[in-house]
């Protein structure tokens, strides 16, 4: 028996509440996006561990419309299923509209189709087909007002209810019920859930019944997957999961985890991300998850042929960046950005990022703790700069405006400009290195300070996101543009552990 090894995260940076299916032989996830455009991100794998970013579910203002979206709010957890020939994505639009689902014959070249809304409670909507009939599932209430999964059977081309929610089950008694997932797997239906808020009591759980509608009964060793008891393990947060066969007969759980800045540090700045886990089904019809029921770092496992070998992009430059892995602050105006061979250009917009707007703004999701950044910046209105952003409120910004370069620090209500080092020319460089403890800003290779990354945390910030590096232009008269040139990220790997 021969055995492979992967890492986890195996995809990384902030891409939270994965969901999976598979069609023929290859496999599809799209996650969260919240206040971010384009919207539920979506990638593409034939092997499970090696993932790629072939686009955007949710690319136009009207299936999006995200104007003044507090952070953390816009779209929350999807789902993807694939039936008679077509792909679904459904999703909440917290802010906007509720519970709807999209759909597309071509996940490669259209664009998917204009929303369509499913009057039903709750957040983390999902999908079940059967014998030509869609059965949608959200978080909500039973009738005495306890929370609980429910579902109800919805006409698929008008997303009318065709019968009344009905509550499914109410979990283990773990806090925030949600994330659901049926699967009909050897005549029994499994009921997948997530509880314990997404934070450090996160876990997954499940139920099985005989029938769609139930009675559920749960698995008497829940949670089956959970790293709430690794103290100082870096790996925190599991949960929100969905499961997956591979083309071998084999199954597996995709779910979201973060990654604490230390052993002793409880601080994740990176984001939700996304770890893969085998699935072991035994002979009473049960199933366990993981190494005895946690996620680990490094996964040994036979269910990965060994001929595979894991790849990550570690290197981006405008030249091998992909249009859609750019991520944008809500709706924003095409107008503002010129893109060309090795620069980009940005213009003001009346938003900064301080505002819950649309600042002239494009990022990149951090993936890995230490990293090194540089571009070449050409100021001709306002201020240029890169910033290091969770939300409005906590973002490190690395700013040039002709005349200075200056380091802002923005912590919640404290605003500090930490340095003004004089600057004689219309050009400089500006670079950013990183470990999982600090930002350290330079221009060129003068260190203008560090600042702590635990800052950036959703300990300290909260909401749901993660950190996003970005290049931006505000103050200015909104006539010129800022030029960006020579623009290269690097990460290099980092075992909090040691």
């Amino acid at each position: 028996m021969s055995y492979k090894s992967f890492k986890n995260p195996v995809i990384r940076g902030f891409y939270p509440d994965p969901s999976v299916c598979r069609v023929e032989n290859k496999y599809y996830l799209v996650a969260s996006s919240f206040q971010y455009f384009p919207g539920v991100p979506l990638f593409e794998s034939e092997d499970l561990i090696n993932w790629k970013q072939i686009g955007n579910v949710l690319t136009r203002k009207s299936q999006l419309p995200l104007d003044g979206v507090e952070s953390s709010c816009g779209i929350f957890a999807p789902t993807i299923r694939h039936n008679n020939g077509r792909f679904y994505m459904t999703t909440t639009n917290v802010t906007g509209g509720g519970n709807f689902y999209v759909c597309t014959d071509d996940i490669y070249g259209a664009e998917w189709s204009e929303p369509i809304y499913v009057e039903q409670e709750g957040i983390d909507p999902s999908f079940y087909f059967e014998n030509g009939k869609t059965y949608f599932m959200s978080n909500g209430h039973d009738k005495d007002g306890k929370s609980a999964i429910i579902q109800s059977e919805i006409d698929i081309e008008t997303g009318k209810l065709l019968s009344e929610p009905r509550a499914l089950w109410s979990g283990t008694g773990g806090r925030y019920l949600e994330s659901p997932h049926l699967y009909k797997i050897n005549n029994c239906y499994y009921l997948m859930a997530a509880e314990g808020g997404t934070e450090y009591g996160h876990m997954v759980t499940y139920a099985r019944s005989e029938n769609l509608w139930g009675p559920y009964e749960p698995y008497a060793e829940n949670p089956v997957l959970t790293n709430r008891n690794l103290g100082g393990y870096p790996i925190q947060g599991i949960g929100h999961a969905d499961l997956v066969d591979d083309i071998n007969g084999n199954r597996w759980i995709f779910h979201l985890g973060f990654r604490q800045i230390h052993r002793w540090l409880t601080f994740h700045h990176l984001g939700r991300e996304v770890f893969l886990m085998p699935v072991d089904f035994h002979d009473d019809g049960w199933f366990t998850a993981g190494e005895n029921g946690t996620t680990t770092e490094e996964v040994s496992t036979d269910k990965i042929p060994g001929e595979i070998i894991q790849h990550f992009k570690n290197i981006f430059t405008f030249q091998n960046i992909e249009s859609y892995e750019w991520r944008f602050l809500r709706n924003p105006d095409a107008e503002n950005y010129i893109f060309g061979e090795n620069s980009l250009k940005i213009k003001s917009s009346a938003d900064t990022l301080d505002s819950i707007g649309s600042p002239s703004f494009i990022g990149l999701h951090q993936k890995e703790f230490v990293m090194e950044l540089s571009v070449r910046i050409t100021a001709n209105d306002g201020e240029a700069g890169v910033t290091i952003y969770m939300d409005e409120n906590h973002h490190y910004d690395l700013s040039f405006n002709g005349a200075a370069v200056k380091l802002k620090l923005n912590i919640g209500d404290i605003k500090q400009e930490k340095v003004s080092t004089p600057a004689n020319e219309k050009e400089t460089l500006l670079k950013i290195k990183s470990d999982a403890i600090n930002y350290e800003f330079f221009c060129g290779d003068t260190s203008l300070g560090k600042a702590q990354t635990r800052y950036l945390s959703s300990e300290v910030a909260g909401g749901f996101t993660g950190v996003v590096i970005g290049l931006y232009s505000q103050y200015g008269e909104q006539e010129k543009f800022n030029e960006f040139r020579d623009f290269k990220l690097e990460y290099k790997q980092y075992n909090p552990l040691t």
